[in-house]
């Protein structure tokens, strides 16, 4: 006797379903993701009981100085924290051979001391004459 084989489904899964949600899920995350980079520092800055200065020079050089010791020259952020980096930063926007322009050091409260005393002390080595430190009003 002869019997016949029983001809068996062919087993596959169909991926154009997957693929759909994949594609729905890509667009949703790019739709939903921000892609800002900020490149400024947040510092919370010390209170003086001085009166502000109204005086205002044409070109500075700030140096910023963030909570964990980070070094920001002229809103831009350096690679590290250490003495040499922040010289050769400060000497790139050194523009004149002349009379250095004024260097305004702005550090958050909770600053560490040497991060402060690293910046003036580079800029005492670099010839800088005019320095300030900014604070903000002290309020009564």
């Amino acid at each position: 006797m002869k019997f016949q084989r029983q001809r068996r489904e062919e087993v596959s899964v169909n991926l154009t379903p997957l693929i759909d949600v994949v594609f729905l899920l890509l667009i949703f995350f790019m739709v939903s993701t921000t892609f800002t980079k900020e490149s400024h520092l947040e510092i919370d800055l010390p209170e003086s009981s001085e009166e502000p200065s109204t005086e205002v020079e044409p070109q500075t050089i700030e140096v910023v100085i963030s909570a964990d010791g980070n070094y920001s020259v002229n809103e831009k952020p350096l690679v590290n924290t250490q003495a040499e980096t922040l010289r050769l930063a400060i000497k790139e926007f050194i523009t004149t051979e002349g009379e250095l322009p004024p260097l305004v050091i702005t550090a958050d409260a909770k600053t560490p001391h040497q991060s402060v005393v690293t910046a003036m002390d580079i800029s005492g080595q670099l010839g800088f004459e005019k320095l300030s430190i900014t604070t903000t009003q002290a309020s009564e």
